[in-house]
């Protein structure tokens, strides 16, 4: 059996698809690119815009098209919120929610439907130095924008025990980076009854594993005792991705954020307390911001800015807002048009450029440690710090999957 596996969207569905892949390979099947043809093709979705729908839709057409004769499933958040218009498209064999992911290779495969509910562990194992470990999944937050928790349930998560026994088969196989993520990782513990410190704690002593990093992490969910315990000496790197969404304590509580900006500013303040010191390296602080939420006046995206400027992150990751049906934000007063986003969009992104610039300019002849990746491009090869500064260096295969010492 030939099976081929695509996916959109985020570092969870990728994860998901490499342990789909994992399993399928145990019970025999060849894994082939989807461009080969296949008998079997699985498409795990993304749904976070109208775009990426649309992409999914687009890709389930194009792999007919391939082969005709194949089985086409679909998994993923466009598959929990548009089931029955995937179901119609012609190919499609299969349509998985969010509830029957441990289900999708048995029944590939032809065999017993596993029991559906709970969470299905994942881990990525495509890259030779990282490995993405999901620990949690869902959402209870319903923020007035998202489709998140409709498309992937609410919030649970992996026990620890589980997960350190993960983390042990990853450094098994030399991986030396893990980044743990998940939908709202900070909510780790919401049906085991542990805690995300507890969880933290326990992989800090896998051998083997020598970098750690969060893929995100609600501000109020970072607390004091975390911040405090990363700080003291661990293998948890000076990098946090910190969703921001706003910069406008109005839109914030529009939205439902579950914090203001001056949280979030006290936020990134304990943390750079906590971690750096004069001369030495800076934390990187990634933050995800919508331009033209329903409301967002040009005074609102003007105050945002602003409020940018003064935290002062590494990077910003800028989504446009897309206005997603049966969301309370798709029916509030003041949609902001197409044109007025792009041009949001535009300077968010010129900020960006700038703040980053400034950020690894203030690193310039500083010692750090560089994890330099498999990857070969043009005779070169890269790696990031510990501060997720990007390095590239001439190819040398003997680095790879190993902590070099770099002059920035």
């Amino acid at each position: 059996m030939k099976a081929a596996l695509l996916t959109l969207g985020c570092k969870l569905n990728y994860a998901e698809t490499d342990t789909y892949a994992r399993e399928l390979r145990l019970a025999g099947a060849e894994i082939v690119p989807w461009s080969a043809g296949a008998d079997i093709f699985l498409i795990n979705s993304c749904s976070v815009t109208a775009v990426a729908d649309a992409k999914t839709r687009n890709l389930i057409r194009k792999v007919h098209r391939i082969s005709p004769d194949a089985r086409i499933a679909v998994t993923g958040c466009s598959a929990a919120l548009r089931r029955r218009e995937l179901e119609s498209i012609g190919g499609v064999w299969r349509v998985f929610g969010p509830d029957e992911k441990a289900s999708v290779v048995p029944e590939l495969l032809g065999l017993r439907t596993a029991e559906h509910g709970g969470i299905f562990p994942a881990w990525s194992s495509g890259e030779r130095t990282r490995s993405f470990l999901k620990v949690q999944d869902g959402c209870d937050n319903f923020c007035a924008y998202c489709t998140v928790p409709y498309a992937r349930g609410h919030s649970r998560n992996v026990p620890v025990a589980t997960l350190v026994a993960q983390a042990e088969q990853i450094a098994s196989l030399g991986v030396k980076e893990i980044v743990l993520t998940g939908v709202n990782t900070g909510d780790f513990g919401r049906s085991t009854g542990e805690s995300f410190l507890s969880l933290l704690q326990a992989l800090e002593k896998v051998e083997g594993i020598e970098r750690y990093r969060i893929s995100s992490i609600e501000p109020n969910l970072l607390t004091d005792d975390i911040i405090g315990w990363i700080a003291s000496g661990t293998k948890f790197q000076p990098h946090f991705h910190i969703p921001l969404q706003a910069g406008s304590d109005e839109l914030l509580r529009a939205m439902g954020r579950r914090y203001d900006t001056a949280l979030y500013t006290e936020k990134l303040e304990k943390v750079r307390r906590a971690m750096e010191r004069p001369g030495e390296a800076k934390v990187f602080f990634g933050i995800d911001v919508m331009a033209g939420l329903p409301g967002e006046t040009d005074a609102l995206f003007e105050e945002g800015l602003a409020f940018i400027r003064s935290v002062r992150p590494a990077f910003i990751h800028v989504f446009p807002y897309s206005r997603r049906p049966g969301t309370p934000a798709a029916s509030m007063k003041g949609q902001v048009s197409e044109p007025v986003k792009a041009e949001r969009v535009k300077r968010l992104e010129g900020l960006c450029s700038e703040l980053h610039t400034e950020f690894v300019e203030a690193h310039r002849g500083q010692k750090a440690q560089v994890l330099f990746e498999s990857k070969e491009k043009n005779g070169m090869m890269g790696g990031y710090t510990g501060n997720y500064i990007r390095v590239s260096r001439p190819y040398e295969a003997a680095l790879v999957g190993f902590i070099s010492e770099v002059t920035l």
